[in-house]
């Protein structure tokens, strides 16, 4: 991978005390020559600046997948290509952000994080029409850059000289934008005259450099620390589970112990609360075990670091796990629902979960998805 020049953003970056390193990353000045790069796109090609030689504009647009803002843009980005690609205006995103500096509770709008397979899924399913590279293992070019958030958009003249850096317009909602940064840049630059605004704010989520990987290992410890409880439960107060007449969205997991499925499928159900817990959704499981072992089941959730609402139910009666459950229940597991306020089924899976349809359907009735 090759840098013509190193410089971006003014960012002082310090890693946590056990490297005493500090790393720091400056902005692209106005003016100066766009960094070279040669990354790969999500269609597997390798991608270099001098591909876009021919166009008189280039915007480098710094987004990744699971960033609320970044996602919010897409689109605009997506019209913003179809609108320029006559003029002689290309377009390229990359993605700058390790995936494993990203703690799983920064996931809590996403079904998505930032990994290159996963920006495969992103770019397919929301039908980019960019190219869309990949530097999150090295984040050389980004760091040449010098993104401060996601999104982050440069654009360079037909000289590859910087003549704007910042965000693409004045608010994430669209009906309430005012000014839209990028085109008028854009179009002055066509025009031959300068970008009226050439720096502006950047909001959205902070790049995920990989010195945070320290970060995330510290909050996984942390996560892991977390008492996890097991609590018997009557068939009685399993329907008003069910009822749900909280304002969060509840999953209810039912499994068992001796249930190899339920075994295999618990680490997504881990992951799951760990992501969007802290927003209005909450995890329970239940477990159909014998209530005679409930200190296995309690060892079992221990091992597993499970902690969120854990239920053990307490009878042996599948009939009244059944009448309890409202029939949705009736005897295989495991069984996954995910219940929104007042009692109605949003999903239901029997068999171990898909954790990515999962996930869309937990952020679906969430809510803010794009």
């Amino acid at each position: 991978m090759k840098i013509r020049n190193a410089a971006i953003c003014i960012v002082l970056l310090t890693l946590p005390a056990l490297s005493q390193t500090t790393e720091k990353i400056e902005p692209l000045k106005l003016g100066s020559p766009a960094p070279d790069f040669e990354l790969v796109g999500v269609d597997g090609k390798e991608h270099r600046l001098q591909d876009f030689d021919s166009s008189k504009i280039l915007a480098v647009i710094f987004t990744c997948n699971h960033c609320p803002t970044a996602q919010a843009y897409e689109e605009r980005i997506k019209q913003l290509v179809t609108d320029y690609q006559d003029q002689g205006v290309a377009v390229v995103a990359i993605s700058p952000s390790d995936p494993k500096a990203v703690r799983l509770n920064e996931l809590g709008y996403t079904d998505l994080s930032d990994s290159f397979e996963e920006n495969k899924i992103r770019a397919k399913d929301h039908k980019f029409n960019f190219p869309y590279l990949y530097d999150g293992d090295k984040q050389v070019v980004s760091k040449a850059y010098g993104p401060r958030a996601t999104p982050h958009i440069f654009i360079f003249d037909n000289e590859r000289k910087l003549q704007y850096e910042g965000g693409f317009d004045d608010s994430e909602k669209l009906d309430k934008v005012k000014t839209h940064y990028v085109r008028e840049a854009i179009d002055a630059l066509l025009a031959g005259k300068p970008a009226p605004n050439n720096h502006t704010p950047t909001p959205g989520c902070s790049i995920k450099w990989s010195y945070k990987r320290d970060s995330v290992q510290k909050w996984l410890d942390e996560e892991a620390q977390k008492e996890v409880g097991l609590t018997s439960i009557e068939p009685d107060e399993v329907k008003k589970l069910f009822k749900n007449d909280t304002d969060k969205i509840r999953l209810i997991n039912i499994w068992a112990t001796w249930c190899g499925e339920c075994r295999l499928e618990f680490p997504d159900l881990v992951t799951i609360h760990r992501m969007y817990g802290h927003r209005d959704f909450e995890l329970i499981g239940l477990s159909v075990d014998d209530p005679r072992m409930k200190s296995d089941v309690l060892e079992f959730l221990q091992k597993q670091q499970a902690a969120f609402r854990n239920h053990i139910i307490n009878t042996t009666d599948k009939r009244k796990i059944v009448e309890a459950t409202n029939g949705e229940f009736m005897g295989a597991i495991p069984l996954t629902l995910i219940i929104l306020p007042g009692g109605e089924i949003a999903f239901k899976n029997l068999g171990a979960i898909n954790p990515l349809e999962t996930k869309r359907a937990i952020v679906k009735n969430l809510g803010r998805t794009y």
